[in-house]
């Protein structure tokens, strides 16, 4: 059985690929964090009514930043009904998600850009981390939830099995993190033969401390990822104790990440991972 292999460095990991810069969750968010030197590309997925793996953080085509395959700017009203669990995968990337600039990252170059399949962009970074000479290390949300159960994605082992068996197929299943904010999900994964990096995704609003966090598993995971937040030096120490590593998210300012570094994180997520190039040094 082959070994889990980490980053030797500060573990930066660009969100969904780096969405401060490019357009978030597509391969050109991917290849300007490898660009930029980052050791993780993290991303989050979904599935299609065909069982693709598609990368996307919500299930349906965000308002926001999607138009539909006729170029019109999907409604806000409607967004939902663009239900990616109701899609063949052909249709998906018919949707632009890039072209439109994102209010909230107006340092972010807008280009054409569609939501890809997983197995697409693991594709195109790997070529890329070849042409660096370098392996290239993956931390993917499972988007679940147990009220969109049947709406917007399958039943949790069977989302966490397609996902998992898409790492395994492409070979990064060694340099991959499989991280969701459901229990239900990440005890599928522990379940497989084969093993993988877990973190255990921790809101503010759902926050009942470490001890209590970590009942709901029945395994300690290898990664504790809370928002930035609740992050303290205790939390840190009660973290490494459990032998788990601590990956905040989603820290976007430098005095963040300069006080989180001091306090000893093992590594974080950031929109903007040029910011957070001095952590690598």
């Amino acid at each position: 059985m082959s070994a889990i292999h980490t980053p030797s460095s500060f573990d930066l990991q660009g969100h969904r690929g780096a969405r401060g810069l490019r357009p978030e969750n597509t391969i050109p968010a991917f290849l300007c964090a490898l660009e930029l030197g980052l050791p993780t590309v993290e991303m989050d997925v979904v599935i299609s009514a065909d069982e693709q793996v598609i990368v996307s953080h919500d299930p349906w085509m965000d308002a926001t930043i999607c138009s539909t395959p006729d170029g019109s700017p999907v409604p806000k009203n409607e967004a939902r009904s663009h239900n990616i669990f109701e899609m063949p995968s052909e249709k998906v990337v018919q949707y632009d998600c890039g072209r439109r600039p994102h209010p909230d990252f107006p340092e972010q170059k807008s280009m054409p850009a569609s939501k890809p399949l997983l197995r697409e962009a693991i594709q195109k970074v790997e070529e890329a981390g070849r042409e660096q000479e370098r392996a290239v290390f993956y931390n993917i949300e499972i988007k679940s939830r147990p009220r969109w159960q049947g709406t917007y994605h399958p039943d949790p082992k069977t989302f966490a099995r397609l996902v998992y068996d898409e790492v395994v197929d492409q070979g990064v299943r060694e340099r991959t993190i499989l991280q969701s904010f459901d229990p239900r999900v990440l005890k599928a994964i522990r379940s497989f033969a084969k093993p993988v990096r877990i973190a255990l995704l921790v809101s503010q609003q759902h926050d009942q401390g470490i001890d209590r966090n970590l009942e709901w598993l029945d395994f300690t995971p290898s990664i504790y990822g809370p928002d930035y937040r609740l992050v303290d030096e205790e939390l840190i120490t009660q973290a490494h104790d459990r032998g788990m590593q601590v990956i905040p998210w989603t820290v976007n300012a430098r005095s963040d990440m300069e006080q989180l570094a001091r306090w000893g994180v093992d590594g974080l997520i950031t929109d903007y991972p040029d910011r957070g190039l001095f952590l690598l040094e």
